[in-house]
């Protein structure tokens, strides 16, 4: 979520759109804390991942997807009401589209987690803003102030380095996989960005429940035989649950409250957070490379979203 993404009403929240009280009545204080808690839910697939037994691949991404499908199963209706299965039907395109982009990117970040090092991955998907940024600019005509210009120049100068410091030691199609998910994620802002601005407003809750029920029978039939034991599932019980189901509605609901910078900005904790987690809990040391890389990514984002929240207000 990018600066030139400016909104005049809630992020991905359809009008009437309810929750529980302790959401509905967020200050903006509580959201701030709240984005943390939910990037560091996002973090932690890499340190799980790779605590994995026997499951592989494709097999890891259709129980996480699986998983995070069943538990908004049951969340959805507890925040919103059965209501919730109506937009479904009622959501038209735009609401489907949405589902399909969250599809890809839940699908490319898990493939992606298991073909290249966890920072990696997470550097790649930092971009994500400043992509958004060109794609609503070249679709939707969004105007890309100079500074963003800048900053988009800068990442992808340190997407550069980081790859082209390892050429040799880093699977392209890895690359190729990650580079799906900010791709994704700005197709989606996109078409959110597009549909409101035509006055029909995309409820992403509910995409979220469509991308998780794609991403499971589009991985499905890739995932046979599978070979999960007992403790795989566990571990990918967890990342559908509070790695994924949990976090990306609430995300959702903090958007009523941040304004786009202020997401943009917590929202690069998930890099921090998790690079750490993989360290510590996996033994999986950045390089040099991705060090260099990622500061110039999250440096070039931060300038960015500092610049334009100090010329809103």
């Amino acid at each position: 979520m990018t600066a030139p993404e400016r909104r005049t009403q809630a992020p991905g929240v359809a009008p009437g759109a309810s929750g529980p009280r302790f959401l509905a009545g967020l200050t903006h204080g509580r959201a701030v804390w709240l984005m943390v808690a939910v990037t560091l839910m996002w973090s932690i697939a890499g340190v799980v991942t790779r605590h994995l037994e026997h499951a592989r691949s494709f097999e890891v991404t259709f129980w996480r997807s699986f998983f995070m499908l069943v538990s908004l199963m049951v969340l959805l209706p507890l925040l919103q009401g059965r209501a919730v299965f109506g937009t479904l039907r009622r959501g038209g395109v735009a609401l489907w589209l949405s589902g399909l982009c969250w599809s890809v990117m839940f699908t490319a970040f898990m493939v992606a987690i298991l073909l290249m090092p966890v920072a990696n991955v997470l550097v790649t998907m930092a971009a994500g803003p400043l992509l958004t940024a060109l794609m609503a600019r070249v679709f939707i005509g969004h105007h890309i102030a100079p500074r963003t210009w800048g900053a988009i120049g800068l990442a992808g100068l340190g997407i550069a380095w980081m790859y082209g410091s390892q050429i040799a030691g880093v699977s392209l199609t890895g690359v190729l996989v990650a580079a799906g998910v900010p791709l994704a994620a700005a197709a989606n802002w996109t078409v959110v960005q597009h549909s409101q601005r035509h006055g029909h407003a995309v409820d992403l809750v509910p995409a979220v429940l469509i991308g998780a029920a794609l991403s499971s029978l589009a991985t499905l039939p890739l995932s046979l035989p599978f070979q999960a034991s007992a403790h795989d599932l566990g571990l990918l019980a967890l990342l559908g649950l509070v790695q994924l189901a949990i976090p990306c509605v609430l995300v959702v609901y903090c958007g009523r409250v941040l304004k786009a910078p202020e997401i943009a900005l917590l929202g690069l904790l998930e890099v921090i957070f998790g690079i750490l987690l993989a360290w510590v809990g996996a033994g999986e040391r950045p390089s040099q490379a991705v060090l260099v890389g990622g500061v110039l990514v999250i440096g070039a984002l931060v300038l960015n979203e500092l610049l334009g929240w100090k010329e809103q207000r």
